[in-house]
């Protein structure tokens, strides 16, 4: 580099003039005058930069030729740290969304009225938004002023304080991406035959209601209208014999608010009625307007299965009416769970079907005393998991987390109101139960990327049985 703008600054008669001769001084010795050696021209480094040792004007030249790679030098080093620092504050926003996330999604899980939820969620998104702004005034260009040249040593032992928390959110994100990215089946599922249902298509008109949200399901790329139908095989330790290839049909979250249309469930249903389950199970929020309540007998009120059709119900129905809702699904046909166990006698076996609604409402059921009993438990949030690993239950099925309902690429889901965050977003999970989250039929808002509505039936194998067909 020194060379090049040294060739910039002279032309050739001036290099040289300069290097072309050397000033030879006399000196003296026994032997008469001798001319002594010159001192060789040397680039040499110091501590302000590289310093020239050679003849005066040849030196001029260089140290100013110096000077100008010292402030190039300078310069680069001033453009690294200041794209250093922005990523700094950038990991800081980012950690500090995750400790907002992690917030929300576990206060969401907690009994809270949905007024102050909302509250909460508007001042997290308000505080996910203007966090980075303020990092930029308060640390990059005022206090430290890290993006002026100033020093982190400078900064105040509050920002201090919780720039360490924002490195700990930013740690606990990239766990949550490894997790996602690392995920694997369960070692109990042997096979999963999915087809996927455009139900516009199907319905020959887009289902699209009046309610105020309806717009979000006239965005693109949305896949709420899109339902992934599945028959899903699991092998299940305790499962009698007798009972291979039993059938469940797993319902949730339909969230009736009117900006999806009535005649969707109705296409719901009929997609349900062809599965041909043994059993039929719902998992709480049905609706966000009772207003729609009567909509029900001619969704899944009207399904019918061998075992029965069961239910338990969520913190949507605890916010708009419980007990409203309860009379309906009664009165077609539908067997409460909530806080009790219900035994089914099924070929020689005991099946025990109880619901949980906490920490909404109710109680935890308390099971029979006969151990050999399969037991299955409605659970709207799969937060419940460990009570039910505790109480020997072989199957619990739930919902309310939609899946995240939007999957950022290699992020994955970002919301999940679980104490347990995005960790049981929905799929199937081997803890010793089998835990399966459905991404549930809707959602409040009509918005749903890379994680359509699900429509599943689990079928069951006993591990003592010749397998069933799985092609």
């Amino acid at each position: 580099m020194i060379l090049r703008l040294i060739h910039s600054t002279r032309n050739d008669a001036d290099r040289r003039q300069h290097f072309g001769r050397l000033d030879r001084p006399l000196a003296l010795s026994q032997s008469g005058p001798v001319r002594s050696s010159p001192r060789p021209a040397a680039l040499v480094r110091g501590r302000g930069g590289f310093v020239w040792t050679g003849s005066h004007n040849t030196r001029d030249f260089l140290q100013s030729v110096v000077l100008r790679f010292n402030a190039r030098q300078e310069s680069c080093v001033h453009s690294v740290m200041l794209w250093l620092n922005l990523l700094i504050l950038a990991f800081a926003a980012v950690g500090h969304a995750e400790l907002m996330v992690i917030l929300v999604n576990r206060l969401d899980a907690l009994p809270i009225s949905r007024p102050a939820l909302k509250r909460i969620r508007m001042a997290v998104d308000f505080s996910i938004l203007s966090f980075p702004l303020l990092l930029l005034w308060f640390v990059g260009f005022h206090g430290p002023a890290v993006l002026l040249n100033g020093s982190w040593s400078n900064l105040a032992t509050p920002w201090t304080v919780y720039l360490v928390l924002c490195g700990a959110g930013l740690v606990a994100f990239s766990a949550s991406v490894i997790r996602w990215k690392t995920r694997q089946t369960p070692v109990v599922q042997i096979s999963n035959h999915s087809r996927t249902i455009d139900v516009t298509e199907r319905l020959g008109f887009k289902p699209i209601g009046n309610g105020k949200h309806r717009f979000l399901a006239t965005l693109p790329l949305n896949e709420a209208f899109t339902v992934q139908v599945s028959d899903k095989r699991y092998i299940l330790p305790r499962l009698p014999i007798e009972w291979q290839g039993l059938s469940i049909l797993h319902l949730t979250d339909s969230h009736f608010i009117g900006n999806v249309d009535r005649p969707f469930f109705e296409e719901i249903a009929r997609l349900s009625e062809e599965m041909r389950p043994d059993l039929v199970v719902f998992t709480g929020d049905l609706l966000d307007d009772l207003d729609l309540l009567h909509w029900l007998p001619a969704t899944f009120g009207r399904l019918k299965a061998p075992l029965g059709c069961y239910y338990s119900l969520g913190n949507h129905d605890w916010f708009y009416g419980a007990d409203e809702i309860r009379a309906e699904f009664d009165r077609c046909g539908w067997q409460n769970t909530a806080g009790r166990s219900i035994v089914v006698e099924h070929r020689g076996h005991r099946l025990e079907i109880a619901g949980t609604e906490r920490p909404w409402m109710g109680q935890h059921p308390e099971f029979g005393a006969e151990p050999s009993a399969f037991r299955l438990v409605l659970s709207h949030t799969p937060d419940h998991i460990a009570w039910a690993r505790s109480n020997s239950v072989d199957l619990m099925l739930s919902g309310h987390n939609h899946g995240g309902q939007i999957i950022l690429p290699v992020i994955g889901p970002v919301f999940a109101p679980s104490k347990y965050g995005v960790r049981y977003a929905g799929g199937a999970f081997w803890t010793d139960p089998l835990l399966y989250v459905s991404r549930g039929l809707a959602g409040r808002h009509p918005l749903r990327l890379n994680c359509p509505p699900e429509l599943t039936r689990l079928i069951l194998e006993s591990p003592n049985a010749q397998p069933l067909d799985r092609t």
